[in-house]
């Protein structure tokens, strides 16, 4: 299939048209074609206090486009013999109960792992409770929870299942294993040598995020033009699983050295980008077929091979819409829980890849 060359900014921007404002929470949008960033532009304001505009430095909360990066971290874990795939849970924690035995580093970095849901765990602890009234839990808080279950939902392998939990385990292993906190491992081995400068796993009291954009959800009847800010849930601290700010301007950078193969060579990254086939068949998210790795869904779309992932979390929409053999990257991070940022990209992707939407 060929890609088309011929788009103009123009083109790009008035897919993000209505989300032009002066007073409401917007997005920021990066477009990279050919090795070349082709289209950097912020839409609506940071937050309804100080009414700053969105650019390219803004750094937004990744939700579960942070996955990547935490299977980047086990991935240079294993790069530095540290760590193997195939290790199980039960190796690394040896106090983990007996159903964590067979479970490897494998099935919890392509969500075939089987844990409990901890926001599931949390529910039921906490009945009939508004979420903010529920503590925020760490990652090694969820850990702890997951050690207090006696079984899985499905023995490791057999069925595909999105797993927040198995994300949160991951960032403990990283801490374990390397004897760092997740988030200076992050910086160390990732945020500093790619130069992502304002990027960060965030914790409450402990660090601030530069450049700040704050979660919005709409609501008629409270607050400012029917916008509330939505920025923190209970969950919110939970770092292995979506807990990373960033800009487009440092996701550039990211999206560089996958390219460019910065951190781990091509043949190290090929065990993310190869799709796993669960015993029990397919994977299936929202009643469709997907197909993923490590830290990435892999379907291709409309014939073009890509990798990709979402982000979705309590006032924040972000989507990662890699096509390596059209060599195009997609990145919308939008403060506003109405945002289809997935469905924003492919629109973008849409006006290259010429099909029609």
């Amino acid at each position: 299939m060929t890609i088309s060359a011929q788009v103009s900014p123009l083109q790009i921007d008035a897919v993000f048209a209505p989300l032009k404002s002066t007073n409401a929470p917007g997005a920021a949008v990066l477009v990279v074609h050919d090795g070349q960033t082709v289209f950097h532009r912020g839409y609506g304001v940071t937050d309804l206090r100080t009414m700053h505009p969105i650019d390219s430095s803004t750094n937004f909360r990744l939700a579960s486009f942070t996955k990547q990066f935490t299977a980047m971290c086990i991935m240079l874990l294993v790069h530095d013999g540290k760590l193997h795939y195939d290790d199980h849970l039960t190796d690394i924690f040896p106090e983990f109960p007996a159903y964590g035995k067979p479970i490897t580093v494998r099935n919890l970095l392509n969500h075939t792992s089987g844990l409990p849901d901890y926001e599931d765990i949390l529910e039921k602890q906490y009945p009939n409770t508004p979420d903010e009234k529920i503590p925020q839990i760490l990652d090694a808080g969820v850990l702890k929870l997951l050690e207090q279950q006696s079984a899985g939902k499905f023995p490791p392998g057999t069925k595909w299942e999105y797993s927040n939990s198995g994300y949160a385990v991951l960032a403990m292993i990283v801490e374990k294993v390397s004897g760092k906190p997740f988030g200076e491992f992050l910086r160390e081995r990732i945020f500093v040598p790619l130069k992502m400068q304002n990027t960060l796993a965030y914790q409450k009291g402990k660090n601030e995020v530069p450049h700040r954009a704050y979660g919005h959800t709409k609501d008629k009847e409270k607050d400012k033009d029917g916008w509330r800010e939505t920025d923190q849930s209970s969950t919110s601290a939970v770092l292995g699983d979506g807990g990373i700010y960033s800009s487009i301007d440092d996701l550039a950078k990211w999206d560089r050295a996958l390219r460019e193969h910065t951190l781990l060579s091509e043949a190290e990254m090929q065990p993310a980008l190869t799709p796993v086939h669960p015993a029990a068949g397919p994977p299936e998210l929202d009643g469709r077929a997907v197909a993923y790795g490590f830290g990435w869904f892999l379907d291709p779309y409309r014939g073009h091979a890509r990798m990709w992932h979402y982000g979705e979390t309590v006032g924040f929409r972000t989507a990662i819409e890699r096509f390596p053999a059209d060599k195009l990257t997609i990145i919308v991070l939008a403060n506003r829980a109405d945002a289809d940022a997935g469905g924003l990209a492919l629109r973008v992707a849409d006006l290259y890849l010429g099909t029609k939407p």
